[in-house]
């Protein structure tokens, strides 16, 4: 069982940058795939970024590219989403999420993963 817990949403205005964190419970985080995950009001929630656990393949919604970066600290047992040049729309509950070495689905598939974190809310004002 893995428990994840994020941290560094906020609000912020357009243009402006975040860092979120995920903390994981586990010395072994290191062997889960882990991905950022967006729930705006209304919405489901859809896929932001991937870091798969070996090699340091990431992978990136369209919306996120060129803007947010994906990356891990294995040391911490923590993996982190910047956010640069954020929009009112990327405005949203921010869910981190692991899944096992052997992923059912691809990267980018909610069903992949099985531990989730609480959630934090990042809010872009115009």
């Amino acid at each position: 069982q893995v428990q994840l817990v994020e941290s560094g949403g906020g609000l912020v205005q357009s243009g402006g940058s975040l860092s979120l964190s995920c903390a994981a419970s586990q010395r072994t985080f290191s062997s889960y795939h882990t991905g950022w995950f967006r729930q705006a009001p209304g919405n489901e929630r859809e896929f932001i970024a991937a870091l798969a656990r070996t090699g340091g393949s990431t992978y990136y919604a369209n919306s996120a590219k060129g803007r947010f970066t994906i990356s891990r600290d294995n040391a911490k047992n923590t993996v982190y989403l910047q956010m640069n040049n954020l929009k009112p729309e990327d405005t949203g509950l921010y869910y981190c999420a692991a899944a096992p070495y052997n992923i059912r689905y691809s990267y980018t598939n909610i069903r992949g993963y099985e531990y989730w974190g609480q959630g934090t809310q990042v809010t872009v004002s115009s």
